[in-house]
């Protein structure tokens, strides 16, 4: 194992295997990635910070096996910031939190491809930052799919006096975040809303939106998940590699941006590779930073 070591804000890391392809079809190494998220950090750091991170780790790069790791590795630096959370069993856990860029450095040199987050901060974990509109498109149906859910979704929304926030997933789908951030909110009424609203949607465009789970009633319709909802669960952070075929990045876009990408009908226009993302981001800022600023209230439907 090849070991490099480097200084980042004062903390000596060793780096290794720097020269391994984790996206071998390709061509982008570890020294790549690190490199990735070096640049990208400023952007992506304010959205894991004081946040339970799931780490989704590939040491033999995308093609081979991954495993999930919530617990923090016992190996870590000193220096790593964690919290303590209880799992379902109620028996304590040990996170990690990246909160600034070392330690992301460091989850990467662990080729944490992925990074996870709950909707809450571990400060406050029964109380989500924002309500989620995970939109997953079945058999036959594609992401452009899911922008037409996702316009109407903004219109809907528009309407409760609910401003919302696209990105891809950085797979198939688009997440649609509704920011809160308020001290009042709790899971119970985001996931009530959310499935309130799928369900409408459902009503009104049934050839489009399907409100239920089972994958039979799926086929050549955009999923809403509103069980993302829940204290219990993560979503890919916005600006977070994917492990794909090619190093496609968890995305915010402007509205206009969706309107636009839909008129084309060219779904390959919804997937942002890191090399877009990072000149993107230099040049307009951080599109989803309402998302962890903006207070609003849902409206009792």
């Amino acid at each position: 194992m090849s070991r490099t070591f480097v200084e980042v804000a004062g903390k000596r890391l060793p780096l290794s295997n720097l020269e391994k392809d984790l996206y071998p079809s390709y061509g982008f190494t570890k020294a790549r990635i690190l490199e990735y998220y070096r640049r990208i950090a400023e952007f992506i750091l304010p959205h894991l910070h004081a946040r339970a991170l799931t780490l989704k780790r590939y040491p033999e790069g995308v093609e081979k096996d991954f495993f999930f790791e919530k617990r923090c590795p016992s190996h870590r630096p000193a220096w790593v910031k964690t919290a303590e959370i209880r799992r379902d069993d109620h028996e304590k856990m040990t996170v990690c939190l990246v909160n600034d860029l070392e330690t992301l450095i460091w989850v990467e040199n662990l080729a944490s491809l992925e990074l996870h987050v709950p909707l809450a901060r571990t400060g406050s974990p029964e109380t989500p930052d924002s309500m989620v509109f995970d939109l997953d498109p079945g058999h036959q149906a594609n992401i452009l799919d899911c922008a037409k859910v996702a316009l109407i979704l903004r219109d809907l929304l528009s309407g409760l006096q609910l401003a919302c926030y696209p990105k891809t997933s950085g797979k198939k789908g688009l997440h649609v975040y509704v920011p809160l951030n308020r001290k009042e909110a709790t899971f119970k009424e985001t996931k009530e809303f959310s499935k309130a609203v799928a369900v409408i949607m459902q009503k009104n465009y049934p050839d489009l939106v399907t409100a239920k789970m089972a994958k039979e009633y799926r086929k050549q319709k955009v999923f809403i998940n509103w069980s993302q909802n829940d204290a219990t669960k993560t979503m890919i952070c916005v600006y977070s590699l994917r492990a794909r075929e090619k190093p496609i990045v968890s995305f915010p876009l402007a509205w206009k941006e969706l309107e636009n990408l839909t008129g084309r009908d060219d779904a390959e226009q919804l997937q942002v590779l890191h090399s877009e993302a990072i000149s993107r981001t230099e040049k307009q800022g951080d599109l989803f930073r309402d998302v962890i600023t903006k207070k609003q209230k849902l409206p009792y439907l």
